[in-house]
């Protein structure tokens, strides 16, 4: 493997050329003559697009051809003087995309571009490596002569294979130890950084201790004899990152089973209620409660069965959530399921109806311009020729307003059906949490009935213990807090009554949470799928009227195209 980068004719000259100054070499730029520094607008993409690289007859073509956001996998946006990125959601199936040579300051608005796989940014003024984690099928990432001091927030990259990072002014070895987690990494380059011109760090030797992975250092084959000096020379730094990665990984694999458990109890609606959580939560700030239970041993034995009960009854509802929640998920797959494969089917029979119009266009354009043609040579019969232009062009405008009502009448459809389904899944989805609401509720009234039976037993024991105390004549033996009620039973229903009311109201409490989030969960879900499918409607029809304008100019242009052309001949 000799070049393990393609690369376009003069970037790596530029990116050598870069390499020999202290810092990211930007003077070339500022000598650019070119507008004000912009934003990438629709405008600037469909330029790009129809400007790309094809010659002749093959460009010609292209550009007669209409912008299909969808369809564009490729592009180019060098030396346009941007400032900043945006409007590249438009192309969700971009797999490459050039953006180097500009003015760029931040990496932002990419997260769309989950197709990408090359993505060059060099030669501008990004200072940070950010907002790359949803580019998940990332192959190919260039940051060459730009102005970043680390490497950071690279790990998450999984696909990532070429890591071109060099003329930057990254003066510390901190962040490269990330790049281990990145195990399909194979090509890095570093050079002209602050940190590879240290006179006694052989920063090669340590990037390829510390990344075995690699195959490939500032695009040199690294060698068997190579990797083995390197870990020799840098045993002690390798053993210390092995250990802390080791670490490192055993906790996130702890933290990812922890964070999955949490949000399976938080979608069942029963979080912190799989222990005793809710008996606890009935004694936070129950002031009467612990004066109660200052009588001792039977108000604690009283309590342990207390616990117990909750306990059982809780886990009741902890099992029913996740019951239920196993049958509303599975609800919820055939649901996305079915509508992605509905919304699939009808994509594909629009996309067939538009490659059958692009080829009768070909057609009925070529057969126009033979008439053209024949126009501008003969003398005679001239009106029948124009007669026959104007039929070729009326039935070409009937066959696209044709097409034009079939794909609404589809997109429409299509809408309609979505809106339906999303009403019919609302009502479905409302009724299995009702139910499951319903029967949380029998269980949450039981553990009211609960709350009063241990308030009703604890006024009995505490009656009990003040009684004995007083015919003992034991009153210093009676918890200062509870003197007060040796003479007055109405203190102590008081007492008791203040504790059953305040578990209750915990029980309360956790009654209408559930019943809230219930209810707040598909609100927004259904929500969520409506403004989800109004987005994809309007943005189905935008995309609709532009290929029927994209169509209508490029018939328009036509005797204006054959003109030029025979003007040029």
């Amino acid at each position: 493997m000799d070049e393990p980068v393609a690369s376009q004719p003069g970037e790596n000259a530029a990116e050598e050329g870069a390499a020999e100054g202290e810092e990211p070499l930007m003077g070339f730029l500022e000598e650019i003559n070119c507008t004000e520094p912009g934003i990438i607008d629709r405008s600037m993409i469909e330029t790009a697009y129809l400007e790309e690289g094809q010659k002749g007859e093959a460009r010609r073509l292209h550009q007669l051809e209409p912008v299909v956001y969808d369809r564009i996998t490729t592009m180019r946006l060098e030396f346009k003087n941007i400032l900043r990125i945006d409007h590249l959601w438009m192309m969700p199936n971009l797999t490459k995309l050039c953006l180097n040579c500009n003015k760029i300051e931040v990496i932002e608005h990419l997260e769309m571009l989950t197709a990408l796989k090359d993505l060059n940014l060099s030669f501008n003024y990004i200072t940070r490596i950010e907002n790359l984690e949803t580019l998940v099928k990332l192959e190919k990432l260039s940051l060459f002569s730009n102005r970043i001091r680390k490497i950071e927030n690279i790990q998450t990259l999984e696909n990532l294979v070429i890591l071109s990072i060099g003329n930057n002014l990254i003066d510390t070895v901190e962040g490269i130890e990330r790049l281990r987690f990145v195990s399909t990494l194979k090509v890095l380059n570093l050079e002209g950084n602050p940190i590879a011109k240290l006179p006694d760090f052989p920063l090669s030797l340590y990037v390829t201790a510390i990344l075995p992975q690699l195959n490939y250092y500032e695009y040199v084959f690294i060698k068997a004899e190579t990797k083995e000096e390197a870990q020799k020379r840098f045993y002690r730094e390798l053993r210390e990152i092995e250990d802390k990665q080791e670490r490192e990984i055993q906790g996130l694999e702890t933290e990812a089973r922890e964070m999955a458990e949490a949000d399976r109890l938080a979608s069942s609606f029963v979080e912190h209620l799989d222990g005793q959580q809710l008996y606890d939560s009935l004694w936070r700030d129950d002031e009467d409660g612990r004066i109660l239970m200052l009588v001792g041993p039977p108000a604690q034995e009283l309590c342990e069965e207390y616990s117990k009960d909750v306990y059982d009854l809780t886990q009741q509802i902890y099992r029913l959530g996740l019951e239920r929640f196993g049958e509303r998920d599975e609800e919820i797959r055939d649901f996305n399921a079915n509508l992605h494969e509905g919304q699939e089917e009808l994509q594909s029979q629009g996309q067939r109806q538009i490659e059958e119009f692009l080829q009768y266009k070909e057609r009925t354009f070529d057969e126009m311009r033979l008439k053209w043609r024949e126009l501008d040579q003969r003398d005679e019969d001239l009106d029948q020729l124009q007669t026959q232009l104007d039929n070729l062009n009326a039935q070409f405008q009937d066959a696209l307003h044709e097409m034009w009502q079939s794909l609404m009448a589809q997109e429409l459809h299509l809408h309609e059906a979505v809106e339906d389904s999303t009403l019919n899944f609302d009502r479905k989805i409302s009724e299995l949490m009702a139910s499951f609401v319903e029967q949380a509720q029998v269980i949450f009234q039981q553990l009211r009935d609960l709350c009063s039976h241990f308030a009703d037993n604890m006024t009995e024991i505490v009656t009990q213990f003040l009684s004995t105390k007083l015919s003992r004549h034991e009153l210093n033996a009676i918890p200062e807090e509870l003197r007060k009620c040796v003479d007055d039973r109405e203190a102590v229903l008081q007492l008791v009554e203040g504790m059953r009311a305040a578990h209750s109201v915990r029980v309360d409490e956790r009654e209408d949470r559930m019943a809230q989030r219930s209810r707040e969960f598909i609100d927004d879900m259904i929500t969520k799928l409506n403004h989800k499918e109004v987005d994809r409607h309007r943005a189905k029809i935008l995309e609709i009227n532009s290929f029927m304008e994209m169509m209508t100019e490029a018939l328009d242009s036509l005797p204006g195209e054959l003109h030029q052309k025979a003007s040029s001949d």
